[in-house]
Parts: C-alpha cells; structure tokens; sequence
C-alpha cells in the first residue's frame, strides 16, 4: 500500500493553480469575482456537465454561460431560459436543462440558494438525497432521462462523484478550491469518484471493493482519513492527475 508521505507527496504536486485551467472548477474562479452566488451556480451548473470527454464539456459550459451573458447569477433569477433551446450535451437535451434552470430560479425566488439548500440538507439524516428530493419535487412530470442523469438519485446507489465534486469545490479552501461554504468541515467530505481515482486507488492498495459506487465512495474515503483526518477529500488531486498522468505514459503521449 502507498505510504502517507508518498500520497502527501502527489497531493502537493498536483495540488496547483496549473490545475484550474484545464478542470470545471475553472468556471468558479472565473465567476467568483462577481460574488457567491455566481460562483456557486456557476460550480453547480459545471459539475451537472462535468462528464464524458473534458474538452466537450468544457466547450460546451462555456456556449452556456455565453448564453447567459456570462452574468450566471441574474440569468437565473431573471427567469427567462428561452436562449436555451438548442442547447444539448449527450444524454441532456434542452427539455432537460432548461427544468433544471427553473428550478433554480424558484430556489433563488424564495431563499438565499444553494448555499441555504445544501446547509439545510448536511442538517438532516440523509445529505445529498435531501437535496436531490428539493429538485425531484419541484421537477416537470414530463422530466426525462437526461434531467434525472445530471441530478441523479443517492438511493440508487451511485458514488456521487458530480455532487461530491462540487462541494470539495465550495467547502475546501486551497490554491484550486474556493471554500466559500463554511456550514461543513473539509473533513466532512466524501472523495468524488470516477473510474480514474478507483482504479488509482486500487492500484496503491486503498480500495478493495470491485463496484464503483457509494460504498466503494465510503470505503475510500475512510481510509484516506486514516491519513488525513481533518482533510482526507486533499487527496484527489493526488489520485485523479496520477491516473491520468499514468494513462499519457500508457498512450505514448
């Protein structure tokens, strides 16, 4: 098994400003200069999309946020996502999307936002699910199967990885995430999986369990506490550029 200098070691290498440029949490940064709310649903939005090819999605974000001027905050309290129609990535259409839009809208009509959803949820017994069923019960009943993919159900038994992802962003406070969010700990933090990180993971002897789903997210997570228990969720800077550096070698690239 990987040692705890040697994971400290990847984490500090990987751990930099030369990481935001080609992530999602770019769009953050970007947006954080216009306030919290712009950078908290610029971050909601990106991790909604942050799947498939990176360079597709990031493309894609950026047609987004074009549409919204670019002013992400007023778009959606504005109301008016008619500029969204056309609008599509892989499994989400725009009769997808655009629910998603509204329901934001309401959530900013009748409280301070995400911010508020997300707090409210960490206090009850099941977090992410809490915050999912707020979007389930406020849906179209015409909602289809793209809708239910960028916001998908905890009670399926998935690993999370686009909603964990999200509030690494807005909970941890380093050079890469914002930590604007104060309601959690960092230590509170589940590791965002993906197929990288688990078959990284596996490969330094940090995970046993075969399925990559949310007792595969438990499981890791907990052994990364033993390393670092006030910020374990660091570590996936470590284990995502490591798996992806180690994919380059692999290609010749």
């Amino acid at each position: 098994m990987i040692t705890k200098e040697e994971l400290d070691a990847l984490a500090a290498k990987y751990e930099t400003k030369d990481f935001i440029k080609d992530d999602p949490i770019q769009f953050l940064h970007r947006f954080n200069d216009n306030g919290k709310e712009d950078a908290e649903l610029a971050g909601f939005i990106a991790s909604l999309f942050a799947y498939g090819n990176r360079k597709m999605f990031i493309s894609k974000l950026n047609d987004l946020f074009a549409r919204a001027d670019n002013d992400i905050a007023n778009y959606v309290k504005n109301g008016d996502f008619a500029n969204l129609k056309g609008m599509e990535y892989r499994f989400a259409k725009d009769y997808d999307i655009i629910p998603v839009f509204e329901i934001l809208n309401k959530l900013y009509s009748s409280s301070k936002g995400l911010e508020e959803l997300f707090s409210y949820a960490f206090k009850s017994e099941n977090f992410l699910q809490t915050v999912v069923d707020y979007f389930y019960s406020n849906a179209p009943k015409t909602a289809e199967h793209g809708f239910y993919h960028m916001i998908p159900n905890p009670a399926n038994g998935g690993a999370m990885k686009r909603m964990n992802m999200y509030l690494r962003w807005m909970v941890r406070s380093s050079e890469v995430d914002l930590g604007i969010w104060k309601f959690m700990h960092p230590k509170d933090l589940l590791i965002p999986l993906d197929v990288h990180v688990a078959r990284v993971s596996r490969s330094m002897g940090l995970l046993n369990r075969k399925s990559n789903d949310f007792k595969a997210v438990l499981e890791l997570t907990e052994k990364l506490r033993e390393f670092c228990p006030e910020d374990p969720v660091k570590y996936d800077f470590a284990m995502f550029a490591f798996g992806v550096e180690l994919n380059k070698e692999k290609l010749g690239v």
